[in-house]
C-alpha cells in the first residue's frame, strides 16, 4: 500500500478520532453540543445515550485501520491492507449514509450533517483511489 493511501486512512483515523472526543468526552459543553451537533442543552440528556454509543462506535472504527497499519508494517501485508481498505470502506459509505439523511432532511436543521459527512467520506475516498496506484 502506497504512502498516500496510508496517509489519508491515517487522517481517516483522526476524523473518527476526533468525533469520539465530541461525543462521549467533551458532548456536554455547550460549544459541542449545541455549536457542532446542534442539540439544545434541553435535549442533552435524551440524547447523550446516543451520543456515547456514536462516539465508541467512531473508536472502535478508527482502530481498524490503526491496526490495519501496524500489520502493513510488521511484514502482514496482505491482511494489514485488507484491514486498512475495508475500513475506509466503512467509513466512506458511513459518511456517505450521513450525507444522504442530511439530504432527505432526516437531522433537523437541514445541513446539520453535512460538514460531517464529508469529513468522513472523503479522507477514506482519498485512501481506497490512492491504493489503487
Amino acid at each position: 500500500m502506497n504512502a498516500v493511501a496510508q496517509v489519508f486512512a491515517g487522517v481517516a483515523v483522526l476524523v473518527h478520532l476526533l468525533a469520539f472526543a465530541w461525543e462521549v468526552l467533551l458532548f456536554e459543553r455547550p460549544g459541542v453540543h449545541e455549536g457542532i451537533f446542534r442539540i439544545p442543552t434541553v435535549n442533552l440528556p435524551a440524547t447523550r445515550l446516543w451520543s456515547f454509543n456514536v462516539g465508541c462506535y467512531n473508536l472502535f472504527l478508527a482502530a481498524g485501520p490503526v491496526l490495519g497499519l501496524v500489520l502493513l508494517h510488521t511484514g502482514h501485508v496482505g491482511a494489514g491492507r485488507a484491514l486498512v481498505l475495508y475500513c475506509c470502506g466503512f467509513m466512506l459509505l458511513a459518511g456517505v449514509a450521513l450525507g444522504v439523511s442530511d439530504v432527505l432532511a432526516l437531522s433537523r436543521p437541514r445541513g446539520a450533517g453535512r460538514g460531517g459527512a464529508l469529513a468522513q467520506a472523503l479522507p477514506s475516498l482519498g485512501a481506497l483511489v490512492a491504493a489503487l496506484f
